[in-house]
């Protein structure tokens, strides 16, 4: 009988904790991208680039968000901490998988909106094994999304304060990332400040 591969459940985290404090404090989960909110525009980037389960990192209005944006097939994580930066949203997306099937998580950013299903679905595909450390790269840059694989996530938890998330572990880990080049099919641009806002549709 020929042995079937398991095929990776990789989960999508996606990190949207953020108050805009740049936006006047609008936070970026509930801006308006294409009629609506862009936390849902992420989640739907996840799910269609092959991440399932999709985990959702909710800080900054959590309620508001909840209320009016659709995360029905999604698993929302508040992070009470969101205030404390990237970092403590990272840790509560990774926890939220611990002792779940997931093989590897991968993070996206809300307010990247440039970032689209088939950039997604190339990080994903990067998959090996538990070690794994893949990203997106932009004409060599590395940039989002970013995969860990189950094998790495306590070391990146035990580092990821303030608003570093796993930067710190990258750098050190350099030499064991794979770089998925991206910059044909997506735009690696943050919405941070009110200038940016041009660039939601």
């Amino acid at each position: 009988m020929a042995h079937t591969q398991r095929i990776p459940v990789i989960a999508g985290v996606l990190l949207a904790a953020g108050g805009g404090r740049r936006l006047g404090g609008r936070p970026k989960a509930l801006l308006n991208h294409r009629g609506r909110p862009l936390v849902e525009h992420a989640v739907r980037v996840l799910r269609d680039g092959g991440c399932g389960p999709v985990h959702v990192v909710l800080g900054a209005a959590a309620e508001d968000v909840r209320a009016r944006a659709d995360l029905t097939d999604s698993r929302v994580t508040v992070n009470p901490g969101w205030e404390e930066g990237m970092g403590s949203s990272l840790r509560a997306g990774l926890d939220a998988l611990e002792g779940s099937a997931a093989d590897a998580a991968l993070v996206l950013l809300v307010d990247q909106p440039g970032i689209g299903a088939e950039a997604v679905a190339r990080v994903r595909s990067a998959y090996r094994s538990p070690a794994t450390i893949a990203a997106a790269s932009y004409g060599g840059e590395r940039g989002h999304p970013v995969l860990f694989g189950a094998g790495r996530w306590a070391d990146i938890t035990a580092g990821a304060v303030g608003d570093q998330g796993a930067r710190a572990y990258l750098r050190a880990h350099r030499d064991a990332i794979t770089l998925v080049e991206c910059s044909d099919v997506a735009e690696a641009y943050d919405i941070d400040t009110a200038a940016d806002l041009t660039r939601l549709e």
